[in-house]
Formats: C-alpha cells, sequence, structure tokens
C-alpha cells in the first residue's frame, strides 16, 4: 500500500521534508541558547543588586601594557556584578558620549577615567545629562565637576561596546558615539581596564544634575517564543509529509475517491442561516 514512498518523486519529498524539519530544529536551538544566554544575563542583572560589592582587581585583570592600551576584557560571569575602587578623577580626559537616550529624551552619558594608585585607570560612568535646551546637537553640554582628591567609586562591570567611529576631542573634552574602550584608551596617556563601570555609588556623592543610566533586562522570553515555533513548525513539516503519504496510499487502494471540480461543483450550496 505504501511501496510509492520508494519512488524517485516520494523519495525526493522526503528528502526535502528532513532537510527543512533538521533545519527548523537547528534554528530552534540556536534561539534556545539565546534564551538562556540572555536569561543569564537578566539573573547577574538581578543578583548585582544586591551582592556585597568586590574589590574592582577581582572583576576587572589590571591592564600590563602600556600607556593607551586596555587589559582584558571582563570575564562574562562578572559582568553587571557590583566592583569598587579608590582614586583620582582625570577631568583633563573626561569622554562625551553622545546619542545616548534616557527616557526618550538624547542626551549624553559622563565617562571620566579614574586613575588608581597603581597608576592604570578603570572608566566611569558617572551618568547621563541633558542636552542644551534648543541647541545643536553638536553643541556639548556643560558638565558637573568632579570631585576632587581621592574617589570611592562602586558600579555595575561592564563590557566594552563595539563600533561607534573615531573619538575625537572637541574644546578640551573627547567625544564618542559608543563606549568602545580600546578606541577611548588610545587617547589617554595611561593603561586602561578592559571593562567600565556604571557609577551607583561615589564618595564624596556625585552631583545630583547626573541621572542614573538605566539598567535594562533583555527580553528572552521572546527568544522562547522562537523556540517554540520553530520546534512547532518541524513538527508540522513531518506531520504534513504523513498526512499526504496517507492519502495517496488510501486513494490509490480505492479507499478515498479523488475529488475532482466536477465533484466540487455538484456539492449542494450551504444554506444560509436565519
Amino acid at each position: 500500500m505504501y511501496r510509492f514512498l520508494l519512488t524517485p518523486r516520494w523519495l525526493g519529498y522526503l528528502a526535502l521534508t528532513l532537510v527543512a524539519a533538521a533545519v527548523m530544529v537547528f534554528l530552534g536551538n540556536w534561539q534556545l541558547d539565546r534564551y538562556r544566554g540572555r536569561t543569564a544575563v537578566n539573573e547577574r542583572i538581578d543578583a548585582g543588586a544586591t551582592m556585597t560589592p568586590a574589590p574592582l582587581r577581582d572583576a576587572l585583570p589590571a591592564p600590563t601594557g602600556g600607556p593607551g592600551s586596555t587589559g582584558p576584557a571582563p570575564a562574562e560571569r562578572v559582568t553587571w556584578s557590583m566592583a569598587t575602587a579608590t582614586g583620582r578623577y582625570d577631568t583633563a580626559n573626561l569622554v562625551l558620549v553622545r546619542g545616548r537616550t534616557l527616557d526618550t529624551e538624547v542626551g549624553y552619558e559622563v565617562l571620566t577615567p579614574l586613575v588608581l594608585a597603581d597608576g592604570t585607570a578603570v572608566l566611569v560612568d558617572r551618568g547621563w545629562i541633558p542636552p542644551v535646551p534648543g541647541g545643536a546637537a553638536t553643541v556639548q553640554p556643560p558638565v558637573p565637576a568632579a570631585p576632587t582628591g581621592d574617589v570611592t567609586v562602586t558600579g555595575r562591570v561592564v563590557f566594552s561596546e563595539s563600533g561607534g567611529g573615531t573619538v575625537e576631542r572637541r574644546n578640551g573634552k573627547l567625544e564618542s558615539r559608543r563606549i568602545n574602550i580600546p578606541r577611548i584608551a588610545s587617547e589617554l596617556p595611561y593603561p586602561v581596564a578592559g571593562g567600565y563601570l556604571l557609577l551607583d555609588q561615589q564618595t564624596p556623592a556625585a552631583d545630583p544634575a547626573f541621572q542614573a543610566v538605566a539598567i535594562g533586562h533583555t527580553n528572552n522570553w521572546q527568544n522562547f517564543g522562537y523556540v517554540v515555533q520553530w520546534w512547532l513548525f518541524a513538527g508540522m513539516s513531518l506531520v504534513g509529509y504523513a498526512w499526504v503519504a496517507r492519502r495517496e496510499a488510501r486513494q490509490a487502494a480505492g479507499l478515498d475517491k479523488p475529488r475532482t471540480p466536477v465533484d466540487r461543483a455538484a456539492e449542494p450550496a450551504p444554506s444560509a442561516s436565519a
């Protein structure tokens, strides 16, 4: 009854179905990996809010190169954790990161190198400030002064960002589109840690003009939805092949009569409901 499945035509159908199902399963597994990765990020963000801050060097190894070099990137397991460090702000090399959005308003994030006792530095994102009211996007806003002398900061450990173009100096301040640490470090006179700190607390206290940069959770459930979608599609393709094969077999055995256009035309039209 099912010998027709061994014909070249049906073997070709089977091969195409299996390949399509395998691709869909692969895509589902890929989305599952992304779901797990994003879930882990969210868990680290939540854990960081209640953890005891660790010394900076436990999270960010010291850079070992010369001026303008960067240290190793932070291990994934310590990103979004809390770390603390003490040093002095180098306001002469302040960095304005433009095009940063907070509550739908586009402004600037202010990075300031914190120079440590060993002569290396870590970039500290001190917060967000709005643009100059009515000013063009190229107008630099006034930046609240950083504390002088020793400063102790506590903040989240964050990866360097990719891309962002060049880093340029205007009006005595460095400007960048992204927090790309290697590019920023190339403009600085000391080695820089491979990750940066998103400020949470500071002693002396930070200027209230700074607004905290929001930490957003990743949308991991969207990836989980894609997992279910791709795996359902894979199952549906196999069920569809089996259904078509069964219908073909029943028609070949005379159990089901193929419906022709004449048969469909002869069917009575459905009556209208009262």
